[in-house]
């Protein structure tokens, strides 16, 4: 590949999710305001889904920029990972890119376990209190010439581990597998976009994902050919992929790639009145559920927090609720467990599928125990069925297709026969009579066309000549007035094209 479509691409992929200004300018949350903040697990019906299931032995790959492994929330929930930017650390506990908080934003919103870092404190408290005590006590028996009084028991410190306070995610007994992949910027190590993500996606399949969360996104709805098969791959093993619909406050006008991909389950954003989000969210036609985006609170890495907002936070909700699904129903494939999200969706917008909220706001617990009847395909399409119908023929070029990759339906035209050819009838008639006085008049006007234009190129050249001698101010221009400049084509200085 081109350096400079290496460049494109990398510019273009960027990742799908308002970051706010707010994360950027606010304090740091502290860890208690973070478990205060999560309105959406009782908006969501997710605390209520908890008594049915918490995730529990399933693997969620976090295709992101890297997961702070160490974060407090964490601790246990990071099994496994990888690198493929070929910038980071092996395991893919290294933050990358522009924005390197943002894979462990995804990941305590998904997976979070909570700390117990408040008890820890006031154990400790609890004991120097006691030293104190104690020491106070042995020198008061001394100076008196008394017994040393009884050494207390030791107040046991608890090991760092879950708690009630900090990031409680949506399935916190799922086990998360981090992906980190290099965004944002040109790859240090040279790897592309277009090389990274396939190899994600493959990765996480071979490493026992059975769900995938990819909270980034184009600006373009289209994908590089070299996706197909590895989104083909995960297909073909059953595996669930969610995907983040993008955000109008990052320049996405439209859902933008992977989310456009057949099979995925897009996510788009809705704020805490339940309405789409105007800045955290975006539209189109492969939506499948809205959930909410703005404003959320995540884990930092570092140990810290932070308030956001996006798809890209949105986007975990659901794949946690997926994993909770294949908890809960192991035996059951991943368009069963799309469909279950996608039918007990609370609808929203105009009547039933739309391109705001697809199927509507997602509802954890109806989605794990409300009745639904089978499906016998993945209501998101396939990319089989696509790569069939849209890459015929030998594929040379890597970089985005034009073809937008969107629309997955098949034709209902039924295919009609042409119809039989007609033989020549045994009598001419009047056709070749006919022929002949065509062609003559065709003749006369071409000879008349040429008279006319060698006599109209004479006057040009003679008006020429005249033009020679007259003075600049006597020569005038045609009026266009209303006509569109050229360069209404081209951006302003300083603006947006």
């Amino acid at each position: 590949m081109s350096h400079r479509l290496r460049r494109v691409a990398a510019t273009v992929l960027t990742l799908a999710l308002c970051l706010s200004a707010a994360l950027a300018t606010a304090p740091a949350v502290h860890a208690d305001a973070a478990r205060d903040g999560e309105w959406w697990l009782n908006a969501s019906g997710i605390s209520k889904a908890w008594a049915v299931s918490k995730g529990a032995g399933v693997k969620v790959a976090v295709i992101d920029t890297g997961i702070d492994t160490a974060h407090p929330d964490l601790r246990g929930v990071v099994v496994g990972g990888r690198d493929v930017s070929g910038a980071g650390n092996p395991d893919g506990s290294k933050p990358l890119g522009t924005l390197p908080e943002h894979g462990t934003l995804v990941a305590t919103l998904l997976a979070g376990r909570g700390n117990n870092r408040a008890a820890i404190a006031a154990a400790k408290a609890d004991a120097e209190a006691q030293r104190i005590a104690y020491d106070k006590a042995l020198t008061s028996a001394q100076e008196a010439k008394e017994d040393p009084p009884p050494v207390p028991a030791a107040i046991e410190i608890p090991k760092p581990g879950p708690g009630p306070d900090g990031m409680l995610g949506v399935a916190p007994e799922a086990e998360v597998l981090s992906v980190s992949l290099w965004m944002g910027t040109e790859n240090p190590a040279g790897i592309s976009v277009e090389e990274q993500v396939p190899a994600a996606v493959k990765w996480a399949v071979d490493n026992g994902a059975s769900v995938i969360n990819i909270s980034l996104g184009s600006t373009q709805p289209d994908w590089p050919v070299s996706w197909d098969t590895a989104f083909k791959y995960a297909e073909d093993k059953d595996v669930v992929i969610v995907a983040a619909a993008g955000n109008r406050a990052g320049g996405m006008k439209q859902v933008g790639a992977p989310a456009t991909i057949p099979g995925v389950l897009t996510v788009a954003g809705i704020d805490r009145k339940g309405k789409a989000s105007v800045d955290s969210s975006t539209e189109g036609i492969s939506i499948g559920v809205a959930a909410p985006a703005d404003p959320l609170v995540g884990g930092l890495p570092g140990g810290r927090y932070a308030d956001w907002s996006g798809t890209s936070g949105a986007a975990p909700l659901v794949a946690g609720v997926a994993a909770m699904i294949r908890s809960k129903y192991p035996e059951m494939k991943a368009p069963q467990v799309i469909n279950r999200i996608l039918s007990t969706a609370r609808d929203a917008g105009a009547p039933g599928v739309d391109n705001l909220y697809g199927h509507g706001i997602l509802d954890a617990y109806a989605a794990l125990t409300a009745p639904v009847p089978e499906v016998k395909a993945n209501p998101m399409n396939t990319i089989t069925e696509w790569i069939r119908v849209h890459r015929r023929g030998a594929q040379v070029n890597v970089g985005p297709t034009v073809d937008p990759g969107i629309s997955t339906e098949k034709s209902s035209i039924k295919p009609i026969a042409a119809p039989a050819p007609l033989a020549p009838g045994d009598e001419a008639g009047f056709l070749p009579p006919l022929l002949v006085l065509g062609f003559g008049g065709l003749l006369g006007l071409t000879a008349l066309a040429g008279t006319l234009h060698f006599t109209r190129i004479r006057r040009r050249a003679a008006l020429a000549e005249s033009a020679k001698s007259a003075p600049v101010a006597a020569l005038k221009l045609s009026d266009h007035s209303g006509a569109k400049d050229i360069f209404d084509e081209l951006p302003e200085s300083g603006e947006d094209s």
